[in-house]
């Protein structure tokens, strides 16, 4: 086994065996000693403990100067308590396995690795992430103003392919007010929510471009109190996903515009944007530095695609900072029952992760150092 390997499936083992469901406030505080345990055992100083609403988010900077780089990840998980005991994290045949082991404290072991030893490196673990992160977007915003680069450490698409693209989201709620009436007795007289509702939802979904990748999904809705009411009241939620702020703002503005279909009725837009578009030009430059160190390291080309699924270097590439994403473990199954790591591939992605670091640190005309075995 290659030299620091051990060291790096400890550390793995070590995050997925505290169990980190996003919504047990009381489980991220408890994850977030593991990992800041984890993590200083590596970056040689413990971090800041910062906690916003409840969730405890985890800070280091390394080397007591300005920082230039942004390491991101998350350590809360999908997985309720007691998961361990039917997914349990084993190691079998090349094949690592356990609840948030892909999504993503891998990538966390490999950030911590990577940057060991480094000057100029921020690690921000968040702990609200699989919630859309309520309480750390404006944490992870402004450390990424600050930087040259955000490198996110989400786990890589099939195959290790990085994400150069991801959607933005824009989340919305109908809510319709009709009249009230016997449905068996007058009605005529009542103005049917229900029927509104299906008006509304059809109307979204022409707001689609398929063309241009965006989506716009009208997805949980209820109308109604009883069975031979018709409706007053109804409410329609709608999942909006786009390439490009242009479209963001495009159907946002459409959104707006609904109006009633039935005489009598009302509708009301709540909601809007809630991650920027992470677009294929905010990752352009690093994907280069990166296939050009890959190269030079002999590990080959990771490949990149586009994904439909937000992740926080959404918000670092919505503030204008260069953003490359799905830099973390190699496997699949996130949020499923196969969720695994595929443990051939994590010195590899580590000595790439570390390179890319040293390059991005490495004063203007100097070469960056490639490394060798894991720190």
């Amino acid at each position: 086994m290659e030299p620091g390997m051990t060291d790096l499936l400890e550390d793995i083992r070590a995050m997925v065996e505290c169990e980190s469901p996003s919504a047990d406030l009381t489980a991220v505080a408890r994850s977030a000693e593991v990992v800041a345990r984890v993590g200083a055992g590596h970056l040689g100083a413990e971090p800041e403990r910062i906690v916003l609403d409840g969730h405890t988010h985890l800070r280091w900077r390394t080397g007591g100067g300005p920082a230039r780089v942004l390491l991101l990840g998350h350590h809360d998980t999908v997985w309720p308590l007691g998961s361990l005991r039917t997914r349990p994290c084993t190691v079998e045949g090349g094949v690592l396995r356990g609840p948030g082991c892909f999504d993503m404290k891998s990538g966390l072991a490999m950030a911590f690795h990577a940057a060991a030893g480094l000057a100029g490196v921020t690690v921000l673990v968040t702990g609200d992430e699989e919630l859309g992160s309520p309480s750390s977007r404006e944490l992870v915003e402004r450390e990424a103003r600050g930087a040259a680069a955000a490198l996110v450490l989400e786990a890589s698409a099939e195959g290790g392919a990085l994400k150069t693209e991801r959607k933005g989201v824009s989340l919305y709620e109908i809510r319709v007010t009709g009249r009230a009436a016997h449905a068996g007795l007058e009605p005529e007289r009542g103005v049917n929510a229900t029927l509104e509702l299906a008006h509304q939802a059809l109307a979204v979904s022409a707001i689609a471009d398929p063309a241009a990748g965006t989506t716009v999904t009208p997805t949980r809705a209820s109308a109604g109190t009883t069975t031979n009411t018709v409706p007053a009241h109804g409410t329609c939620t709608v999942d909006v996903r786009v390439r490009t702020a242009a479209e963001q703002a495009r159907v946002d503005r459409a959104m707006r515009a609904l109006v009633p279909v039935l005489p009598g009725a009302d509708v009301e837009v709540t909601g809007g944007p809630n991650r920027p578009p992470l677009e294929a030009s905010s990752s352009a430059a690093l994907l280069e530095r990166l296939r050009l160190l890959s190269a030079r390291l002999g590990l080959g080309d990771p490949g990149a695609v586009a994904v439909g699924g937000a992740s926080d270097g959404n918000f670092t590439a919505g503030v204008g900072t260069p953003t490359l994403d799905g830099l973390g473990a190699v496997g699949g199954g996130a949020h499923a029952d196969h969720e695994h790591v595929l443990i051939d591939h994590l010195p590899g992605r580590t000595r790439l992760l570390r390179a890319l670091l040293q390059d991005l640190l490495a004063p203007a005309g100097e070469p960056a150092v490639s490394g060798g075995a894991l720190p």
